[in-house]
């Protein structure tokens, strides 16, 4: 690059919060600062100061890469890459159909690449097997927050807001490692976190309930039946702004706090202090994050906690709400225009004629042309290489031979495929697999937009080229889609012109981009959706910053309880696996590890598997400190060093699911869905934990023994 000195204003690779970042390079080198933002506020996570370090990872991927005749990735040339892939393509839609072929996406792409991506799979492909790894992620919350609300944006109000709560509850959710600069605007409130383990986050709460693994929705009942029976539910609001209050309340009426505490284990004194906190404070809020979610009732147990805030008149209310802590970058745009098996964009359902007439429009196709809803991710990637099942699988930012549950299952299925491409700029666990690897840009690269989990819009910017013979997801989806017989003008390689096409599919709908572009965001204008477009000689809409304020988005105005009750897990601890295994994340990590296990210091900070255990489980399992031990589910096993944690339950483990390997947790984890939401019980597995043998570290994937 040139020796001229270039910056620009732009937001960390990583997470929903989006913090704004300046970069600046000079001779090749590229160093950040945190910017005046309002989310992060002048700081950044240890992810966000090491961010610059991805670029110039010595395994970045420069030149495609196809799988020769000895088994062997080699390097290839764009035109033979390209031809391997859509000829393939070509000659399996033509025997087995266009569902022959699947494509799975990812939560970190920008909305243009979610767009077009959604795009090419439902036009050029003609498929209805699309997904993408925020299944994994926010589905639960959404499917939650569309019924309660009749829209899903992670929180309905700005993360600033937090920063006047008296009250917070915290349910599954652990930011001061997962987005620490969002702990900037938690300090003034007492927090009430809900978490089966002492987080750091839990260490600076008011008050810890510490459920077993799986019993979020009972605590959430139990809390909820302390609203009602000792006088402090909002009745006024709950008469003029919801509807199914009855029907909740005699689910919630089994649930007095003794009983809470007998299946949770949370003291009925502890429950009681927590309802005394939170109806007592003037500003409260209630949010949910993965480990509430991240269940086979996930759904129910995000709409329990929505049910004990609209029992407290929270939702609607300026200083207070319900809302959602969104996990991966563009976790809200990346759900928002198609990405998903049953929308398309605007956050339109694909089986809503109106919709599917709006967008065929815009894309000039017949409406009867596109596909109906296909497969959630899980079962996609069960499907894979099956009889009825995808025979070739796209995958755009995503890790899935790490990030899925079963991961050896999900291994051995993409295994089974005739073809399996993946676009990425680092040679993941998945594109070690592929067939075909495209390598594509990555964040200081290219421009954009991102959706920050407060609904916010904003403009990722490229500070330098990418290396040479990197292209764009956007020029790989136009390469491969004229190369389908597509004509080249539906699909634009220019992210600003892709972005006025996406709001163009979006006007009317729920997620209502249409009043926003480039030269608004660029100007520095916050434009939170729906920012629908107006009358072009009258001033623009100013955009959404809080939702519900005058109504909720149901036609009729109100929100709606849930009638909920508890289940157990799909699997629950007993004598050949008497432990719950927990997963989740750690402040070096991010994701599947596959950009952070790249960057030394954070790599140096976590270098490898681990498992938190409590002293005295450990002790009846022969295990120290620093132990290698193989923990074990009915479905497989993994390997990681002992952590002892005084403050663990003492029937629980934890392992974070960063890593490859034999180090990966989703070994270990099921496959049960929620049948709402589609979303993988990753929070509750039953596993045993034994000593490792020397030596026996075993291959990647072994099965229960």
């Amino acid at each position: 690059m040139s020796d001229t000195p270039a910056a620009v204003r732009t937001h960390c690779p990583y997470c929903a919060l989006q913090c704004g970042t300046e970069l600046t390079g000079r001779e090749g080198r590229v160093t950040v600062r945190p910017a005046d933002f309002p989310v992060n506020r002048g700081g950044l996570c240890r992810k966000g100061w090491t961010a610059p370090e991805l670029l110039t990872v010595p395994d970045r991927l420069r030149t495609p890469l196809v799988r020769d005749a000895a088994g062997a990735l080699v390097p290839a040339g764009w035109p033979a890459a390209l031809d391997t892939v859509t000829s393939t393509l070509r000659d399996l839609r033509d025997r087995h159909g266009p569902d022959a072929v699947g494509v799975f996406g990812g939560g970190g792409l920008t909305n243009e690449k979610a767009y077009l991506l959604g795009k090419f799979a439902r036009v050029a492909l003609g498929t209805s097997q699309i997904d993408y790894n925020g299944r994994f992620c926010m589905s639960s919350a959404a499917a939650a927050g569309n019924a309660a609300f009749g829209v899903d944006r992670g929180l309905p109000f700005p993360v600033t807001d937090l920063g006047g709560a008296d009250v917070i509850v915290l349910a599954g959710a652990n930011p001061a490692e997962t987005m620490p600069p969002l702990m900037r605007h938690l300090d003034r409130a007492d927090l009430i976190v809900v978490d089966p383990r002492r987080t750091p986050t839990a260490e600076r709460a008011a008050l810890h309930l510490q459920p077993a693994p799986g019993t979020d929705l009972a605590l959430a009942l139990g809390l909820l039946h302390l609203v009602v029976t000792e006088g402090r539910c909002d009745a006024g609001y709950v008469r003029e702004r919801t509807t199914g209050f009855d029907a909740a309340w005699r689910r919630a009426a089994a649930w007095p706090p003794e009983r809470a505490e007998r299946v949770t284990g949370v003291p009925a004194a502890d429950q009681r202090a927590a309802v005394r906190l939170l109806a007592g404070a003037d500003r409260a809020y209630v949010l949910t994050g993965r480990g509430a979610e991240q269940h086979s009732k996930g759904a129910d147990t995000a709409a329990a906690f929505i049910n004990l805030a609209l029992a407290l008149g929270l939702p609607g209310r300026e200083g207070a709400g319900y809302g959602c802590l969104t996990g991966q970058g563009n976790g809200q745009g990346g759900r928002e225009h198609g990405q998903k098996a049953d929308q398309l964009p605007g956050y339109r359902s694909i089986t809503d004629p109106v919709a599917r007439a709006r967008v065929a429009g815009v894309w000039g196709v017949p409406p009867e042309s596109l596909p109906g809803p296909g497969r959630s991710a899980y079962e996609l990637l069960d499907a894979l290489g099956t009889d009825d099942g995808p025979r070739a699988l796209l995958v755009f930012g995503s890790n899935p031979a790490v990030s899925a549950p079963h991961a050896g299952h999900v291994t051995r299925r993409l295994a089974a495929l005739d073809l399996l491409v993946v676009a990425d700029f680092v040679p993941s666990e998945t594109a070690r697999l592929a067939h075909v690897v495209l390598p594509v840009t990555q964040w200081a690269e290219e421009e954009g937009t991102m959706t920050s989990l407060e609904g916010r819009v904003l403009r990722r910017r490229r500070l330098r080229p990418p290396p040479p013979g990197v292209r764009t997801d956007l020029e790989v989806l136009h390469a491969l889609a004229t190369g389908l017989g597509e004509p080249a003008h539906r699909w634009p390689t220019r992210p600003a012109e892709v972005f006025d096409e996406l709001r163009r599919a979006s006007r009317g709908g729920p997620a209502d981009y249409s009043g926003i572009d480039y030269a608004r965001l660029d100007a520095g204008e916050a434009l939170h959706w729906p920012c629908p477009g107006g009358d072009p000689a009258g001033p623009p809409h100013p955009g959404t910053p809080r939702l519900f304020l005058d109504r909720f988005a149901h036609p009729d105005g109100r929100a709606r309880f849930a009638e909920v009750d508890h289940r157990d897990a799909a699997e629950t601890p007993g004598a050949r696996h008497p432990l719950y295994a927990t997963t989740g994340r750690v402040l070096a990590h991010y994701q599947s590890g596959a950009q952070t296990r790249r960057v030394p210091e954070l790599d140096r900070a976590a270098p490898g598997a681990f498992v938190e255990v409590h002293p005295d489980t450990a002790a009846r399992a022969g295990l120290r400190e620093g132990d290698p031990a193989r923990v074990t589910s009915a479905r497989g096993s993994m390997v990681a060093r002992v952590r002892l944690v005084p403050a663990m339950r003492l029937d629980t483990v934890f392992l974070p699911f960063h890593y490859a390997g034999d180090g990966r947790a989703n070994l270990v984890t099921g496959t049960a869905l929620d049948p709402r939401s589609g979303m993988p019980e990753f929070k509750v597995s039953a596993v045993r934990i034994a000593p490792e043998p020397p030596g026996d570290g075993g291959p990647e994937e072994r099965g229960p023994r």
